[in-house]
């Protein structure tokens, strides 16, 4: 591979003596330590079944990662003083499902005034490769980007109480090379090689460095993946991550494990930001293989992750097993207006996160390699056991008001039609949602005829108006020959949708901001060939935010400490992150 020398000059590796303890401590008394900050989650555009922070500006999520007990943990960019980014701090969240989160304490703090904690990520250092927990199976080990006015240098900071609170190593930064664009380290664990691998941005090279080291401590370069995809204007953000190729996308259940091929498959991530086909931040990726040292791509190809244009600097969680669908979280917003939209001043917040997804791989006609995105499991949040409307009949509508049914304004939708014609194939498959005071709407269909485009129109949303927030989207979603079946799902929370096509083989993220409050939704099909199928259903979602108010309306947020005993039962979860 192609080694560029210069992205070496003046490497500062860190020596092998041991740390003492440097608090993660902040100088700014603004800014809370030791408690989780309150926020009101009651706003008319603030998401109930998506994350978003208790309030101010935030954007990349971080060092996410999955412990022994089952618990999630969701780092992130968090600003905790303004409604723009700056001031950087990692904000911290904890949930069981992936839904309800509790907000804890801030993480990680800058050292001094002028300092930003940066992206970066967190594993779970089993086997205490870094000496750092010589008593426990369970200690953390964040490793982020420190971003000063000269230099962005790698740091580690480690936790002995499973994620809550962390102390700086007193020998960082552990990789130094003297630049102001090296940033975003992820790391993971390689088992065949018994290292921990990295992968960090040289944002303005377009290169993503890989570096490997025994203990989290001391690194050395290893390889570069140099001018690869889409390049926009610089590199951010990248993950590396091993992830299932499935057998079959077109069966119904097809993230059931008996649909797995036995694959040695990874996924290389990088974001790009500014410069996206659409403008702004966008992620590409890059399926291949990863020996530890090296990632080769299995083509030349550039793969867009999402054709909407709010998503960006996903993340995979650390800790599920290779063989299981990856569980990602990406930021639902875009660098060209996320410190502009209406949510700042209205509610004191901006940015959500999207849904948590399940990623596989699979190989589709004219797709090869393909990232399947799919929903995180829904159904424990459905306000009944059965859909709240229901149709079979084709070439019609079906008509819904949930202003009184469902108080979280959240819905999951779906669309199945089936038994479509593989020749003369006509008609249209639609969703609308709409405001009944306002007038507002944004919508979205498919045309089975043609070359098959699908499209979003946030268009008619009147709350948010800027010339880089663009309305409309689109992409092409070829009718499965086999099954001859389209499928559609989607969620909508106030002031995001996500789509998904055809068992997630394409996806997309909007976000919208609404003068009036959505309340009423239409399905529709038109035009159909005769004999074709139709089966669309609504179901209300539960807010995830509710049950955490207090009689204010105020979310407090949780302290939680450390559960020694629960760790030692169930530590064979991580089993797989052993040597």
């Amino acid at each position: 591979m192609f080694f560029h020398s210069a992205l070496l000059a003046g490497i500062v590796l860190a020596s092998s003596v041991s740390a003492q303890p440097s608090p993660s401590a902040y100088v700014e008394p603004t800014v809370p330590t030791g408690k989780p900050i309150a926020g009101d989650y009651r706003g008319a555009l603030r998401p109930q079944i998506h994350f978003s922070p208790p309030k101010d500006f935030m954007n990349d999520p971080n060092g996410m990662f999955v412990d022994a007990n089952g618990v999630y943990h969701l780092y992130y960019q968090y600003n905790p003083t303004d409604i723009v980014a700056g001031n950087q701090h990692w904000g911290h969240a904890t949930s069981k499902d992936l839904y309800h989160w509790e907000n804890q304490p801030i993480a990680i703090f800058p050292g001094a005034k002028g300092e930003g904690i940066f992206s970066g990520s967190a594993v779970i250092d089993v086997n205490n490769t870094s000496g750092f927990f010589p008593d426990q199976k369970d200690g953390v080990v964040a490793i982020y980007t420190l971003n000063t006015a000269e230099e962005e240098t790698q740091e580690i900071a480690y936790s002995k109480d499973g994620g809550y609170t962390f102390t700086k190593y007193s020998q960082n930064p552990v990789i130094s090379i003297n630049s102001t664009q090296f940033r975003d380290p992820k790391v993971i664990w390689h088992a065949e090689t018994k290292k921990w691998a990295m992968v960090v941005s040289y944002a303005q090279e377009f290169v993503i460095g890989i570096f490997t080291s025994p203990n989290l401590k001391e690194w050395t370069h290893a390889s570069n993946f140099s001018h690869h995809g889409l390049f926009g204007l610089q590199y951010e953000c990248p993950n590396l991550v091993a992830l299932p190729m499935l057998k079959n996308v077109s069966i119904d259940s097809p993230l059931d494990a008996s649909n797995f091929a036995s694959t040695d498959l990874y996924l290389l991530t990088i974001s790009i930001n500014p410069g996206a086909p659409l403008g702004g931040s966008i992620t590409q990726y890059f399926p291949g293989s990863f020996n530890g040292t090296h990632f080769t791509a299995v083509d030349d190809g550039a793969r867009i992750a999402d054709f909407g244009k709010d998503n960006y600097a996903g993340q995979f969680f650390y800790g599920i097993p290779p063989t299981s669908p990856q569980i990602s979280i990406a930021w639902a917003s875009n660098w060209q207006y996320s410190q502009i939209v209406p949510t700042g001043p209205l509610e004191n917040y901006r940015s959500s996160m999207s849904l948590p997804r399940q990623n596989v791989l699979a190989n589709t006609t004219r797709g090869p390699y393909t990232l399947v995105s799919l929903p995180y499991d829904l159904s424990p949040l459905y306000t009944s056991n059965s859909s709240l409307a229901h149709t079979t009949t084709p070439n019609a509508s079906l008509l819904y008001d949930y202003s009184s049914t469902v108080p979280s304004g959240a819905l999951y939708f779906s669309i199945v039609v089936s038994d479509i014609p593989l020749a003369n194939t006509t008609g249209t498959a639609n969703f609308t949602f709409l405001s009944s005071v306002t007038g507002e709407s944004i919508r979205g269909g498919f045309y089975f005829g043609g070359d098959t485009p699908f499209f979003i129109n946030r268009g008619y949303i009147r709350g948010f108006d800027n010339p880089f927030f663009t309305d409309k989207f689109s992409t092409n979603n070829l009718i499965n020959t086999d099954t001859q079946t389209f499928r559609l799902e989607g969620v909508i929370d106030r002031s995001i949708l996500e789509v998904f096509l055809d068992n997630g083989l394409r996806s997309a993220t909007t976000t919208f901001f609404a003068e009036g409050s959505l309340d009423t939704v239409i399905i529709s099909t038109g035009d159909l060939n005769p004999g074709v199928k139709v089966n669309a259903a609504v179901w209300g979602l539960k807010s995830t935010w509710a049950s955490q108010e207090n009689a204010n309306g105020t979310v407090q947020g949780n302290i939680t400490t450390h559960a020694a005993a629960d760790q030692k039962i169930k530590r064979a979860n991580l089993a797989h992150l052993s040597f």
